[in-house]
């Protein structure tokens, strides 16, 4: 392919690493095609060196970019604001694997209105997006945080990114578990991925004023909403996407990750978790991996 046109604001990057998403498997498929104007090959967040800079972001600065599309590449354009400046302590390839899942992260939390102290449940929290909710919900939000994942040894690799309550989501009775763990009251907001399968049991998790947030339909699209269980308990169902968001929209929610998110990334307070990486030659592997359902934060490739 030729190489990118830069227009004014944008950077050039050359790619030291591109991370995966799901979303990447259903454009694959043909699923989730890219906004307009964006290429048509995938990836939607990458690392690496700018080599066509702005004042701000001059060439030779390490950066992190949020992306429409095309980061299976060895160049990308951005525009500026859509990217961060990587810290000196944090590497190119792990910084790929944070864009796409802190601007969700940032995103969602502000469209549930989170508030300092309240109580979190992140379905899916061995994943890209949630290995990266639950450690913002706890040093940025400092909320309680209780999360899922599947199977005794990723509910302990939760507990070590630290989860206050770490729970297999494979159990007949997780509800209970939640409502256990909570005093019997709930959880002010729900981050979920599974989508249709878990509405009923997220809806019965949250406290009164709860809010569910629904970011992915892993377990389907379509379920049946019992309105007087929303309407009883003053919740709220909330659905969010971010790729087809408008530029200036996608700035803005990158500006609060730069203000908020990313300066806890420079303590390492918020780290990135990276299950693997592949030789972007080696995609369809990567993949697979992803498919699987046995990967524990992002997959990476790298050019």
């Amino acid at each position: 392919m030729p190489d990118p046109a830069v227009r004014p604001g944008d950077l050039l990057i050359r790619v030291a690493a591109a991370g995966l998403n799901r979303a990447d498997l259903l454009q694959r498929v043909g699923h989730y095609p890219p906004p307009p104007g964006a290429p048509e090959w995938l990836g939607m967040e990458v690392s690496g060196t700018v080599v066509v800079g702005t004042p701000d972001v001059p060439p030779g600065t390490r950066a992190a970019a949020l992306l429409a599309g095309g980061g299976y590449a060895e160049l990308v354009a951005v525009p500026a604001e859509l990217a961060l400046v990587v810290p000196d302590a944090l590497t190119d390839r792990d910084a790929a694997a944070l864009p796409e899942a802190l601007a969700t992260v940032w995103s969602n939390f502000d469209a549930a209105h989170l508030d300092a102290g309240q109580t979190v449940l992140v379905r899916g929290g061995s994943g890209g997006v949630g290995s990266i909710a639950v450690q913002a919900a706890r040093e940025h939000y400092r909320s309680r945080v209780l999360a899922t994942a599947g199977g005794p040894e990723r509910v302990e690799r939760l507990r070590e990114l630290g989860v206050d309550v770490a729970l297999d989501h494979r159990a007949d009775d997780l509800v209970e578990q939640v409502l256990a763990a909570t005093d019997g009251r709930g959880v002010d907001v729900v981050l979920d991925v599974v989508g249709a399968a878990a509405l009923a049991d997220n809806l019965a998790m949250l406290a009164d004023g709860g809010r569910l947030v629904v970011i992915g339909m892993q377990k389907g699209r379509r379920a049946e909403l019992d309105l007087a269980a929303l309407m009883n308990r003053r919740s709220s169902v909330i659905g969010t996407t971010l790729r087809s968001r408008a530029p200036a929209d996608k700035a803005r929610v990158m500006a609060g990750v730069r203000e908020h998110l990313w300066p806890l990334v420079a303590a390492g307070r918020i780290r990135p978790i990276v299950h693997a990486a592949f030789p972007l030659a080696q995609a369809a592997d990567a993949h697979r991996l992803l498919e699987s359902g046995a990967v524990f934060g992002k997959v990476l490739l790298e050019p």
